[in-house]
């Protein structure tokens, strides 16, 4: 709850904040904010002490999840991309800002000061919004995996050039960089993204490829949104950290791999030259790796839940299976290509996961569908905004005429 005695030090934007990260994220700024005092008087003195004020949300269409986080933060300026979703807020929050339309996190972003921004807006969606905040220089909480796979030829150099500061939120990336800390880049031999395997890691490929809607959204560790999860059941997801980290740490196709790791427990490892190996291990909870880019350097007590080392049991690796996972193989294609391979890539896993959600593909179609736009859209320089969204549209268009035949 907003505190309007306390003077905010730092003012924060949530892009996404009705999805599982921006739920997550607020329940971390409560627990800030609420053991604030806490932290001062036991002498954990840092740079993120202070009182978190959140000046502004974006949301897509959620207008009741949206309404009770503008409340209970007392937010004053709120972005809706649906016009008719935009319209319910203005009247449930008459002396709140309310941006609609679909550049109105863009809005948002450009209008509002702030201090950091929390990028969880799902999909391509969140690209413009995110690469303006790193044109003004912001320190940016990365939580939107698209944003990079999509344009991180042009998103990485806007940030060298403005200074702006990337923090990755995926559990994945966040282990990578925390791993990193402190160790000298030529001394990386490799990096290695875990991945839960989803609901279908000991499932036949023909199991997979007539898998239901409901079979895919059971994913046995997280709890996440409709379109991450299917990712995870496809291992898309973990094609598009592949790219993700490729940008994030500046590192070649051939110094990134995937394991298996069912439990979630290990978040990624870092390899060294010397043939010693850091990871970053913890319950699969994404309050941590949210907590960690909102108070970066520091670590306050945090609200996640604590390793119970007693009932933990078995960590159990394997390697991917590439026959039954095939956009693993996709990623390194894309890396490889370049330019808007990326874009084209992503657009056409979006527009396939809508597809399969809506009842009108079978599971197994998804990532042919990516590959397809892949090989049928050639890959071009990635020299503006403008480029990426456009090879966005034509993967889209070219998945939604192969559905329609």
């Amino acid at each position: 709850m907003a505190r309007p005695d306390v003077t905010p030090t730092r003012r924060l934007i949530i892009l996404g904040s009705t999805g599982s990260i921006g739920v997550n994220t607020l329940d971390v700024v409560a627990h800030l904010n609420a053991t604030r005092e806490q932290r001062q008087a036991a002498g954990l003195s840092g740079r993120h002490d202070g009182y978190v004020q959140v000046v502004g949300l974006a949301a897509g269409r959620n207008v009741r999840k949206l309404v009770e986080q503008a409340r209970a933060f007392a937010v004053t300026t709120v972005a809706v991309a649906d016009a008719q979703a935009a319209e319910a807020v203005r009247q449930a929050l008459p002396d709140v800002r309310v941006f609609a339309g679909e550049d109105a996190a863009l809005k948002l972003v450009e209008q509002v000061p702030c201090d950091e921004i929390i990028a969880a807006v799902v999909g391509s969606a969140g690209l413009p919004a995110t690469l303006r905040a790193a044109e003004q220089g912001k320190l940016i909480g990365l939580a939107n995996k698209e944003t990079l796979v999509a344009a991180g030829a042009l998103v990485t150099p806007t940030v060298r050039r403005c200074n702006a500061r990337l923090l990755p939120v995926d559990s994945e990336h966040s282990a990578i960089f925390q791993c990193l800390e402190g160790q000298p880049r030529q001394a990386v031999k490799r990096i290695v993204l875990t991945a839960s395997g989803g609901p279908f890691r000991k499932a036949t490929k023909q199991q997979m490829d007539n898998a239901t809607v409901d079979e895919a959204l059971n994913h046995p560790t997280w709890r996440m949104g409709p379109k991450i999860t299917i990712d995870s059941a496809t291992m898309m997801n973990k094609a598009l950290e592949i790219i993700e980290a490729h940008w994030l740490f500046d590192l070649p196709a051939t110094k990134i791999d995937v394991i298996i790791h069912p439990q979630s427990i290990a978040h990624s490892f870092v390899e060294f030259e010397d043939n010693s190996i850091l990871a970053q291990m913890g319950p699969p909870d994404m309050r941590t790796p949210i907590q960690y880019a909102l108070t970066y350097p520091d670590r306050p007590v945090g609200c996640s839940r604590a390793m119970d080392w007693s009932k933990l049991g078995t960590l159990e690796f394997e390697p991917p299976d590439h026959d039954r996972f095939g956009a693993l193989k996709l990623a390194y294609d894309v890396i490889e290509a370049g330019g808007t391979a990326g874009a084209v890539f992503n657009g056409a896993n979006e527009a396939a996961v809508a597809a399969f959600l809506a009842g009108r593909i079978r599971f197994g179609r998804i990532v042919q569908l990516a590959a397809e736009a892949l090989s049928a859209i050639p890959a071009r320089p990635v020299d503006s905004l403008a480029a990426a969204l456009d090879a966005d549209r034509q993967a889209r268009a070219y998945v939604e005429s192969a559905v329609g035949r």
